[in-house]
């Protein structure tokens, strides 16, 4: 199942970065997915659920919204 969030506070390589690290500390397995140009971050799972994804981002020091499909 994938999980998507908008976040309109990454705005370059380095928020991809620390996003895609913070998600895959929470969720190892994670397959993640950014679009730099959309803000959209999309997450496949493996073990973690979307409110501990999104709490990932939010540690990170960014702001998601969680885009319902």
């Amino acid at each position: 199942m994938m999980i998507t969030f908008e976040v309109k506070d990454m705005s370059c390589g380095h928020c991809v970065g620390a996003i895609t690290k913070a998600l895959q500390a929470v969720d190892a397995g994670a397959h993640v997915q950014i679009d730099l140009a959309t803000h959209r971050v999309q997450v496949e799972p493996v073990t973690a659920d979307a409110a501990q994804l999104g709490e990932a981002i939010a540690e990170a020091g960014y702001t998601p919204v969680r885009v319902q499909a």
